[in-house]
């Protein structure tokens, strides 16, 4: 199970660590960002996963990364070449990996840039066990690579082919390329049983085939594109005049020697290696890659060295999702300096980012990373990472919440249970069979299935037994569920059949949360029209047995009765987004109202393409405002009248964190109108919903198209449930606020001459005061006037670290509260669910109390998330707080105002 890092350590080192000008600003050169969270696990001697997330300026980051040690040598770890075999995904070619007797994978990461758009094959080389499986492709001497020894050392190199053709009569001809994803423009190549791509590439020119070092047919003059060779035979391929008139010449039996071995620059040839492209780490200095056409901020996979070449990072950092923006290869080569390599070259990223790891007794690894695409993509070769099999012998458990390693799962609410598993490891840390025993410690107890049943608040340990070893989960056993809520509002189905999952989350009396598993609620819905069936991971599943139908799910906890709905619904509607009547307030280049299908309609008209270099002709509208599309919509339906140019139609949305996304029609070659249906990406990663249209457009061929009548197709499942909570304790009249120590106001500014005989101050949200401490409560005024990917939130968040170790260290300091300005659109939700977070393991690790107060809000609102109070003031009200930090239960009374 990954590790939390502890949270007060790590903010009061931060705090030393910059207590000097010196250090601050030499942090602030070589580190933009803060780490937000961090867990890791050991996965084999030598081998464990890191994986973290990061807050910076412009972007939030998550990183995975596998640290490899290789000093065993070569009964050690090591790192291989992967796949082989045509494209497919990093957990199929691991799968299917041939690691040799007595090893086992641990882990893999994609590997080289590749021809997308054609063969599949890679473009750089690859060598298995010494072996060359590949050269990189014509016209280059050589191209950048990872290599690793048979002891397991690393490093970066460049890798070329020394080939040659020897033909009838004792003629050597050089060989231009082997197994290489393209054709020479002029020599030979050759094709063999290791080709990692798809098909073989157009030769171009005559091909023959060789069996046994003869020729087996007569040459081929135009050889359609084909299968990879079989094992035992040779494609010899030629272009140019010279070759394809020496080609043409040979005749069966025909005696032809094909050579192709692998060349360094310098140093021996790995044992295995994997092609990339830019360096990242020279010497220890990352490169400048800034002005260059792949320098953008995007997924990226990268391989880094220390300078012994003896540990090895293979690194995996998610991009073009808002949970993680990407990295340009700047700032990816600043990081893995940082992480420590001395030389680090990148691979190919995008889509292709994938990263494997295994667990302790696990037989398989499994994804870590979130790929962009949303499922993983078929990529031809990589790099595995192999470790002794071990003894099989049991040395210890792994033991797990069901359903995942996050602090909803590690927890348990009072009278309720967790399903706990056990797996077994060697010393190898490798998979060992054997059941265990179960016992607890603290505030539960675990029956002989392994179920834990939470029985009072504070800490717990679930132990899994046998033999001598054991295996240990902390628990932590919250107070009874006062409220519950689905991890989703509603559930939308498109058809019979189709099936979604949900989770649900209960909440104790401080707001602390954790999931509620199948077995400890009664579900009530229509099981004429629904399936739901627990998913055997702790969540649920629901499929309709109906076409079209809508209902309601309740949920209700067996313990205490708290109780939640769910919205469901079945089949597809099209629901009117844009009819376009007001198309003449739409406006953009080539854009016009016109006459529609039924009534007014939008005229798109593009121009002749403009002339090379230049981008190409489009004509675009932009509505008076952005038009919200429904949450749960699956596609976008328009018509669209065609006049046979094949100008294609798109439709631009914007997701809520406001990242584009385009939805490209099919060219319009017809005439008349037609009604065309762009399906909606799925989740997740992207996009974030609601989503938004902010704009019709037509591109490529010269024409003009008429749009008309927008709509989503969306299933119908009606508006979701709504949440009445009770109020929260804090909230008091005005005796109870004036029967504490002190008081302070929230509202409006009032003259430097009037008297506040009820409030030692006011605070008015304009954060026009720094932090400052009053009768042992620490204020910090946090400025939301900039967005959190605006640069704001780490500025925020900043604040916040340095508020939370000073308050931390200070005796005389009981209670830190947050103030900040009223802005749901600055602060985006993972800021927000960040200073949560934050704040509550400070009141957990240190026992002193902390408060969020919101300024300018709509509506007053009080309430509490992880034991931290949360206050939202209302906009022109004033608000009464009556204050002690060192209370004995709650600190705080607010009187609304």
């Amino acid at each position: 199970m990954p590790t939390p890092r502890p949270l007060l350590p790590v903010l009061l080192a931060w705090a030393l660590a910059l207590s000097s000008p010196a250090a601050a600003a030499a942090a602030a050169a070589d580190d933009t960002g803060i780490e937000t969270a961090r867990t890791a696990r050991q996965i084999a001697p030598g081998v464990r996963l890191e994986s973290y997330d990061r807050l910076e300026s412009d972007r939030w980051l998550r990183i995975d990364e596998l640290v490899v040690d290789t000093s065993g040598g070569t009964g050690g770890v090591r790192v291989e070449y992967l796949g082989g075999d045509g494209p497919e995904t990093v957990a199929e070619a691991a799968a299917r990996h041939r690691t040799g007797p007595g090893r086992r994978v641990l882990g893999a990461v994609n590997g080289d840039f590749f021809d997308v758009r054609g063969s599949g094959a890679p473009l750089g080389p690859g060598l298995r066990d010494g072996r060359l499986l590949h050269s990189p492709a014509p016209g280059t001497a050589s191209a950048p690579a990872v290599g690793f020894g048979p002891d397991g050392r690393g490093r970066i190199l460049r890798l070329g082919l020394a080939g040659s053709v020897t033909l009838p009569g004792g003629r050597v001809r050089p060989l231009a390329g082997f197994n290489a994803a393209r054709p020479p423009a002029e020599g030979f190549a050759a094709y063999t049983a290791d080709w990692p791509g798809a098909a073989l590439p157009d030769p171009g020119g005559p091909a023959v085939e060789l069996r046994g070092g003869r020729v087996a047919a007569p040459p081929v003059l135009a050889p359609a594109r084909r299968a990879r060779p079989v094992p035992g035979t040779t494609l010899l391929i030629a272009r140019g005049a010279t070759a394809t008139a020496e080609l043409a010449a040979l005749r069966p039996g025909d005696a032809v020697a094909v050579a192709a071995r692998p060349v360094t620059g310098a140093g021996p040839v790995p044992w295995a290696a994997v092609g990339g492209r830019e360096a990242l780490v020279v010497a220890g200095v990352p490169q400048d890659h800034d002005g260059e056409p792949n320098d953008t901020a995007a997924p990226r996979t990268a391989v880094g060295f220390s300078r012994d070449g003896r540990q090895v990072r293979l690194v995996a950092v998610d991009g073009r999702q808002r949970d993680s923006g990407g990295l340009t290869l700047t700032g990816l080569g600043r990081m893995m300096r940082r992480l420590g390599a001395y030389e680090a070259l990148n691979l190919d990223g995008g889509g292709s980012t994938t990263l494997l790891a295994g667990a302790a007794g696990a037989t398989a690894p499994v994804l870590e990373n979130t790929p962009s695409d949303g499922t993983p993509r078929p990529v031809p070769n990589g790099l595995v990472l192999t470790a002794p099999a071990g003894s099989g012998r049991l040395a210890g458990y792994r033991v797990e919440p069901l359903g995942g390693a996050g602090p909803d799962f590690g927890r348990v609410l009072r009278g309720l249970t967790r399903t706990l598993t056990a797996t077994g490891h060697d010393a190898a840390l490798g998979p060992a069979p054997g059941a265990p025993s179960w016992s607890a410690a603290g505030g539960g107890s675990v029956d002989p299935a392994g179920v834990f049943h939470a029985l009072r608040p504070g800490s717990a340990t679930a132990y899994a037994r046998r033999a001598g070893v054991e295996g240990a989960l902390p628990l932590d056993v919250l107070g009874p569920p006062a409220r519950l809520r689905p991890t989703r509002d509603r559930i939308g189905l498109a058809e019979r059949g189709e099936s979604a999952g949900f989770g649900l989350v209960g909440y104790d009396a401080q707001g602390a949360a954790a999931a509620v598993e199948p077995r400890d609620v009664t579900l009530r819905f229509d099981r004429s029209r629904w399936n739901v069936t627990g998913d055997g991971r702790g969540g649920f599943t629901v499929s309709a047995r109906t076409a079209r139908a809508t209902g309601m799910l309740h949920a209700t906890v067996n313990a205490t009765g708290a109780s939640a709905e769910l919205a469901l619904g079945v089949g597809l509607e099209a629901l009117p987004v844009a009819a376009l009547e007001d198309a003449a307030r739409w406006t953009g280049p080539g854009a016009a109202a016109a006459e529609g299908r039924a009534g007014r309609g939008l005229a798109l008209s593009v121009p002749a393409p403009a002339p090379a270099p230049l981008p190409g002709s489009a004509a675009s509208a932009t509505p008076p405002r952005p038009v919200p599309l429904p949450e749960l919509a699956r596609s976008v339906s328009l018509w669209v009248a065609g006049d046979g140019s094949g100008a294609r139609p798109d439709v631009r949305l914007a997701d809520a964190g406001g990242a584009a996304l385009t939805l490209r029609g099919p060219a319009a070659d017809w005439t008349g109108w037609r009604r065309i249906t762009l399906p909606l990406p799925p989740l997740p990663p992207l996009p974030e919903r609601p989503l938004t249209l902010t704009g019709l457009s037509a591109s490529g061929a010269r024409g003009r198209l008429v749009l008309d009548a927008v709509a989503a197709e969306t299933p119908p499942t009606g508006p979701a449930p709504a949440y009445r909570t009770r109020p929260d304790p804090v909230v008091a009249g005005a005796a109870g606020v004036r029967a504490r120590p002190w008081r302070f106001a929230v509202g409006p500014a009032v003259p430097a001459s009037a008297r506040n005989p009820d409030a030692d101050f006011v605070l008015t949200g304009a954060m026009e005061r720094p932090a400052f401490t009053h009768r042992g409560v620490r204020f910090l005024p946090l400025d939301t006037g900039r967005a959190t990917l605006d640069g704001g939130g780490l500025g925020r968040m900043r604040s916040l670290r340095a508020a939370l170790a000073a308050a931390a260290r200070e005796p005389g300091t009981g209670a830190l509260a947050v103030v900040r300005q009223y802005a749901p659109r600055a602060v985006d939700r993972k800021e927000a669910a960040l200073l949560t977070r934050y704040l509550g393991e400070f009141r957990r690790t240190t026992g002193k109390r902390a408060a969020v107060i919101t300024v300018g809000a709509p509506r007053f609102t009080a309430g509490r998330s992880e034991g931290v109070l949360e206050v939202s003031a209302r906009r022109g009200g004033r608000t009464l707080f009556g204050a002690d930090a060192f209370a004995a239960g709650d600190w705080l009374s607010v009187r609304p105002g």
